[in-house]
């Protein structure tokens, strides 16, 4: 059996992020740069949908931000553009959440 998250999905789907630093930390989804904002002690989780077969998360850290890829079995050609993000209640996030005023993700 196994786990599941509040979209279905299979937990080893998942990439979990913590903001372990005292300022707002952006993760920032690829291709459409998506933003959400993480305050510092959030917890968010990008889920693959569900009908996307082994996706695999590339991460790369700028400051102040995550930059995240998805791919279909690891194959830059193949981007995964459906996902959800949610919090640790496993809340279902809007892009933009919670974009401290003046700042820029960039």
């Amino acid at each position: 059996m196994s786990s599941t998250t509040a979209t279905g999905t299979a937990s080893v789907n998942r990439l979990p992020v913590q903001n372990g630093g005292e300022d707002f930390l952006c993760l920032f989804i690829e291709p459409y740069c998506d933003v959400f904002w993480l305050k510092p002690g959030d917890e968010f989780t990008v889920v693959p949908g569900d009908d996307v077969p082994d996706p695999q998360f590339t991460v790369m850290v700028v400051k102040h931000r995550l930059v995240v890829w998805i791919f279909e079995g690891g194959d830059p050609a193949k981007v995964v553009v459906d996902y959800t993000v949610i919090d640790g209640s496993g809340k279902r996030l809007t892009e933009g959440y919670q974009w401290p005023d003046g700042r820029s993700p960039y």
